[in-house]
């Protein structure tokens, strides 16, 4: 890039910034693209039906006003954004990202640093061609709890994300501080409650130190310029050891042996069981399904077809590494994302092996991440298709001290084991009645770190959860469950694609994990520090200094 020549620093803003101003021609393409959109659906019908004469638009008066009409509405949605834009500003301060808009009615949002759960880095591709990026500031909270930025230049959006980063964990090491000093003051001593313009303004040493280590590096351009660094910041990103990447190939045969692929195909094999067999005239009736309902069968494949491109889009290039950071995350083809996951923000995982998989033990890796949401499990996923070996070092990522003596044969008892196999207590012999195919692949175990659930005869399926992100337990008995004696323990995760569920355990099994679960969270939450994961995975303290 041109910044590495010219010798320009790139720094997050203390002072109220505005966005980049080619944010409101970036949006405005959205609107063109829902009003071509909406043209298709008018005119593919009767392109169908065979009425060409309505494509001639050009020998036609009317489209001239057609399009003065959408290039007027565009221009509008053009002026309307960029007044968005100049009511837009953000800034950092030494807690907080602070976003503050509104055209008609301002508000303002602040991230904190201290609930920071993740930090993207987006590029869609046209925002990609031009060298530009979204950065997404995820925080534990309710909904819309976070802040989003778009767009700036990818030189601010990582500089933006380094600054997150280490000031997110300059503020948990003063909050700690201030908690170990309030604990020494007086009993019935009065809080005073700083003045928020100084706490802003006035950061502690202990930050100010940590950013200034951080920004040192700069005095050795070539820590900078080389490696995977693009720009320079003012604050060098932590140094990143790559774990695992995802191979092209494997990619692809992993969404060749996907349900939606088996669904495809069998379309062909349907169709000649139901014209010989049933002596169904498919042509004629797939085309009155296609001339009464054109939209519904467009829209049938382009929900069949989006699932390829999901995983495709999602999975190219996938690469995971480790920094004194977190967790680091780089995926996309067209869309490409950054993520980063300060240590211990993972609430859950899921490992999950379709049928079809089962041959290559291939396995899904998703997460629950507190900000991302159910809906987002496109941006969830730990390994979009993992061997056992690399699903073994994904879990490692997550929780490197699995709280066990052999952890690998209790994870690989926990992934192929069945029974009582590797301690797990499993459902009794009257769960066959209700759940007849794979009671006896269900059990559950808990280590000295994390509960291990475990389901599924030709799906498998294993949750990790972490003793200290138990949200919380419920345990639910319906009146059949009840009358076999049985019940399922819920553990609670923030929202994302991960729900796990011991289900179908005797009761009073049942009843004990509820009550042993809710103590091991406990002391799980007392005794788990972010520091305890950096030595775990191998990293010393120099490694945070970039």
């Amino acid at each position: 890039m041109t910044d590495t020549t010219t010798g320009y620093v790139y720094r997050a803003p203390r002072e109220w910034t505005r966005l980049h101003p080619v944010t409101p021609l970036l949006g405005g393409w959205v609107f063109l693209g829902l009003l071509l959109a909406y043209w298709i659906h008018n005119q593919l019908p009767a392109w169908v039906d065979g009425d060409n004469d309505n494509f001639e638009f050009f020998d036609r008066f009317p489209f001239l006003w057609l399009v003065l009409a959408a290039f007027l509405a565009f221009a509008v949605t053009i002026g309307v954004s960029f007044w968005q834009w100049r009511r837009t500003e953000y800034r950092i301060g030494d807690d907080a990202v602070y976003l503050r808009q509104g055209i008609v009615t301002r508000q303002q949002r602040q991230a904190r640093l201290d609930r920071l759960q993740a930090v993207d880095v987006v590029q869609p591709l046209l925002a990609r061609l031009f060298g530009f990026a979204a950065i997404n500031v995820q925080v534990a909270g309710g909904q819309k709890s976070g802040v989003e930025l778009k767009f700036l230049r990818l030189g601010d959006a990582e500089a933006l994300r380094n600054e997150i980063l280490v000031l997110a964990a300059g503020v948990k090491e003063e909050k700690a501080t201030g908690d170990d000093a309030a604990g020494t003051e007086a009993p019935g001593a009065p809080a005073t409650a700083p003045d928020a313009t100084t706490a802003d303004t006035t950061a502690s040493s202990g930050i100010r130190s940590h950013l200034a280590e951080r920004a040192g590096a700069m005095s050795n351009p070539e820590a900078i310029l080389t490696g995977k660094e693009r720009v320079r910041t003012a604050v060098a990103a932590a140094e990143e050891r790559e774990v695992y990447t995802v191979p092209i190939g494997r990619l692809l045969g992993s969404i060749a042996l996907s349900g939606a692929t088996l669904t495809l195909l069998s379309l062909p094999f349907i169709g000649l069981v139901a014209f010989f067999v049933f002596r169904v005239d498919v042509v004629a009736a797939v085309g009155a399904a296609i001339g009464t309902s054109l939209v519904a069968i467009v829209t049938a494949a382009a929900g069949l077809l989006g699932f390829f491109w999901t995983r495709l889009n999602g999975g190219f290039g996938f690469t995971a590494g480790i920094s004194a950071d977190g967790l680091r995350l780089r995926h996309g083809l067209t869309e490409t994302r950054r993520q980063t996951v300060p240590p211990g923000r993972v609430q859950a995982i899921r490992l999950y092996q379709p049928f079809l998989w089962r041959g290559q033990d291939w396995w899904r890796i998703t997460i629950n991440v507190a900000g991302y949401g159910e809906d987002q499990e496109s941006v969830s996923v730990l390994h979009p298709v993992a061997t056992r070996e690399e699903a073994l070092r994904a879990v490692w990522l997550v929780l490197p001290d699995l709280g066990d003596p052999d952890p690998y044969g209790t994870l690989g008892h926990a992934l192929h084991g069945h029974g009582a196999d590797g301690g797990f207590t499993t459902s009794p012999a009257s769960a066959r009645r209700v759940d007849p195919f794979q009671w006896r692949f269900r059990g559950v175990r808990a280590t000295d770190r994390a509960l291990l659930i475990r389901r599924g005869r030709w799906e498998r399926e294993l949750f990790v959860v972490p003793h200290e992100r138990t949200q919380s337990l419920g345990l639910t008995q319906g009146p059949i469950r009840r009358a076999l004696g049985l019940a399922n323990v819920v553990v609670h995760s923030t929202q994302g694609p991960v729900t796990p569920v011991a289900a179908h355990l005797a009761v009073d099994d049942a009843m004990a994990l509820l009550d042993a679960q809710a103590a091991r969270a406990r002391e799980g939450r007392r005794r788990q520090t972010a520091e305890q994961w950096m030595s775990a995975v191998g990293l010393e303290e120099g490694d945070a200094h970039g």
